[in-house]
């Protein structure tokens, strides 16, 4: 059954064509700057807040970034999860996740089985999504023990992708991998909308409004950005810049 945070999304997409992530880590930023970047997101028109990491290690900071964020955004906060110390009680959903390329069963299907009691104990909204890792993969390949698909083999991601619909997963995510060299290209991303019917959400490597619409252009139904965010000072400002090159 689709949630409301799912249907919310799906509104959204609807309605704007292409949305806008922020994903913040909070490995990388306190709970006080994870809710002070959100807060800024938010006011550039980002549609849902993300949160995780490759490498998220507390899940009390976890909580605690969560929990400040909330107090600053109505828009929804989506867990990211690594693993199962990724889940947390106090978040909106959770992207119920497998990483179909990777090399090792726990990333596919182990860690949603330790995960999945936690996500039913916590009434947690999980919306189930093909996780495909390209191009450099970065941190999240080498940590999820993924064979990252080359750019010049587009009909790899398209295959992953379709058999993540096939399966039942209602979102795809092409993931560069956080501070890639470059994005997802749009060939690829083209590649797999044009095959598949669920959203396609790609993220790595965006960093400016351009490479937001190219990936707009090709497909894509959701932006992440998330070095970006935690690099820049003017985040607000940032984000409206990319929203308004997507938005249609």
């Amino acid at each position: 059954m689709i949630g409301k945070v799912e249907q919310y999304l799906k509104d959204r997409i609807s309605e704007q064509g292409c949305i806008h992530f922020t994903l913040l880590d909070p490995d990388k930023s306190s709970g006080y700057d994870c809710a002070d970047i959100a807060r800024e997101a938010e006011k550039g028109g980002t549609t849902a807040i993300m949160i995780g990491g490759s490498t998220l290690a507390s899940s009390q900071d976890l909580d605690d970034a969560i929990q400040r964020i909330k107090k600053e955004v109505k828009v929804p906060v989506i867990l990211f999860p690594n693993g199962p110390m990724g889940v947390s009680r106090h978040a909106d959903a959770i992207w119920f996740m497998s990483l179909l390329n990777s090399q090792t069963s726990y990333y596919i299907i182990d860690a949603q089985m330790l995960a999945a009691p936690l996500v039913k104990r916590y009434g947690l909204e999980a919306i189930p999504m093909g996780y495909v890792i390209c191009g450099e993969g970065c941190v999240a390949g080498y940590v999820g023990h993924a064979r990252p698909i080359s750019y010049r083999h587009p009909k790899l991601a398209v295959g992953y992708s379709l058999a993540a619909e096939t399966l039942g997963m209602r979102f795809v995510y092409l993931e560069a991998g956080s501070g890639a060299r470059e994005p997802i290209p749009p060939a690829m991303i083209a590649a797999v909308k044009k095959h598949v019917s669920i959203p396609v959400i790609t993220g790595g490597g965006i960093r400016d409004p351009e490479a937001a619409l190219a990936a707009k252009n090709a497909g894509a139904d959701a932006i992440v950005t998330g070095n970006m965010v935690e690099e820049e000072s003017l985040v607000g400002e940032k984000i409206s810049e990319i929203v308004s090159a997507i938005r249609d």
